[in-house]
């Protein structure tokens, strides 16, 4: 078990990739924090899987908007479970507009959430892993983070900075202990998607070239590899898991 007795925290936990993260980390012998809104499914998927995996799985309310609860995550983790090994900053949103259309609010909401909320978690997780000499954190980026796409020019905008910002902060880190490093999706089957009719849905498929859309647990074993021992010597990587996405693009 690549991480077992290590403890986790998943930002954005209650659903989607970062659920599947969170159970994957358990099937590895990992203690996890699922952090998520107030009104989320968090605290009843923390319930269930607190039952199934011998007491390892804690839920705690968090808004990755707000620095308070951000820095509370990391010191009520502390004083429950003694330390983070661990972080995948996974909380986001999506953001489909034409720029033309697109208000300042709408804007600077995927900004704070999906950027400066990368940046509140990693920092609060930094300031620990320092003091114990060591951890890992990875930030949730995306194939938009190194290509545009019409529509998305916040989500893009946001997505773009996690990919640099990942870089500053491993070439930081790295002296004290801590790797830090990107993972960046293709198009995932997950609740974000639900919205798109089938004409869309098939498009989306069609960009990638292994002809299917990715899978939640999927991004989830990069994250176990990540986080792991085993990625030792990976730090400020942007790992791609797209499907082929990427490869044909320059």
């Amino acid at each position: 078990m690549r991480i077992k007795g290590k403890n986790v925290i998943v930002t954005g936990g209650a659903s989607g990739i970062g659920l599947a993260s969170v159970e994957r980390c358990l099937q590895e012998g990992a203690s996890v924090v699922i952090a998520d809104l107030e009104g989320s499914d968090g605290k009843a998927r923390a319930a269930e899987l607190d039952g199934r995996y011998d007491g390892r799985c804690l839920f705690q309310a968090c808004d990755v908007t707000d620095t308070v609860q951000v820095d509370r995550l990391f010191a009520d983790t502390v004083a429950e479970l003694g330390s983070v090994e661990a972080v995948f900053n996974n909380a986001g949103i999506g953001g489909i507009c034409p720029t033309d259309e697109l208000g300042d609010e709408d804007y600077l909401k995927v900004i704070d959430i999906n950027l400066n909320g990368v940046f509140r978690v990693a920092r609060a997780a930094l300031r620990v892993m320092y003091r114990q000499g060591g951890g890992s954190i990875v930030n949730c980026a995306s194939i938009l983070g190194v290509f545009g796409q019409s529509q998305t020019a916040a989500y893009t905008a946001a997505k773009g900075g996690v990919v640099n910002m990942t870089r500053t902060l491993a070439i930081e880190a790295a002296p004290k202990g801590v790797r830090v490093n990107a993972i960046g999706p293709g198009y995932i089957d997950t609740p974000l998607l639900e919205a798109l009719d089938d004409e869309m849905l098939q498009g989306l498929i069609g960009l990638h070239p292994i002809g299917r859309l990715g899978r939640p647990e999927e991004i989830a074993n990069a994250f176990l590899f990540l986080a792991s021992d085993e990625a030792s010597f990976v730090t400020g990587a942007h790992l791609l898991v797209d499907g082929g996405f990427t490869a044909g693009k320059s």
